[in-house]
């Protein structure tokens, strides 16, 4: 499969970006995201595609730019559809569904048919979970950076508490991929990005 260039992958954020600042916040994001996964491809030895990884980290984010109204304010409300809304963008711009889906399947760390029904999330009702091991390693790095105001790094304990509220069996799925893939080393990204680790 040939994967679209990181100056392609650009060029389709800056296409779809209502603004510069909304462009900076996703694509910086996606970028630290990136880095994070290369990371701990690089600590752990994992037996995935890391063309793969690189691609899906830059494009995981992408359907954000979907959420903002004219006046430039994000749709907090609908943040949940992010991901789908992602994967609807890259559909409309050809993208094989191996990338798609690594804008539907990356949210929390995974949603569930019976979480889009117990919840009663703005969802179809479907499974959004990580099939393979580049969709999860993505998803799970994507965990360790927050596009909040301002932006920040989350360290695993961090994340942890935050999934609680969504149940006991969300924090042991966070902590089954802290030992699949190792927690990883924010110091580096922090001195770089300069956002605080929380």
């Amino acid at each position: 499969m040939l994967l679209p260039t990181d100056e392609e992958i650009r060029a389709l954020h800056e296409k779809h970006a209502p603004t510069s600042a909304a462009f900076d916040l996703v694509h910086t994001h996606c970028e630290i995201v990136c880095g994070i996964a290369e990371r701990l491809l690089a600590d752990g030895g994992l037996d995935v595609d890391a063309g793969l990884v690189r691609a899906g980290a830059l494009l995981h984010d992408i359907g954000v730019y979907r959420l903002y109204d004219g006046d430039g304010r994000i749709d907090e409300a609908g943040y949940i559809r992010h991901g789908i809304l992602g994967y609807e963008l890259l559909k409309d711009e050809g993208l094989p569904d191996v990338l798609c889906r690594f804008c539907s399947c990356h949210t929390g760390v995974g949603i569930t048919r019976d979480d889009v029904r117990s919840q009663e999330l703005p969802l179809p009702v479907a499974d959004y979970v990580a099939e393979t091991s580049e969709e999860e390693l993505v998803m799970y790095a994507d965990k360790f950076h927050s596009k909040t105001d301002p932006p920040t790094f989350v360290t695993a304990d961090s994340y942890a508490a935050r999934v609680r509220r969504f149940g006991a069996d969300k924090v042991a799925r966070f902590r089954a991929m802290c030992e699949t893939f190792g927690v990883p080393d924010l110091t580096s990204f922090v001195a770089e990005y300069g956002h605080a680790p929380v």
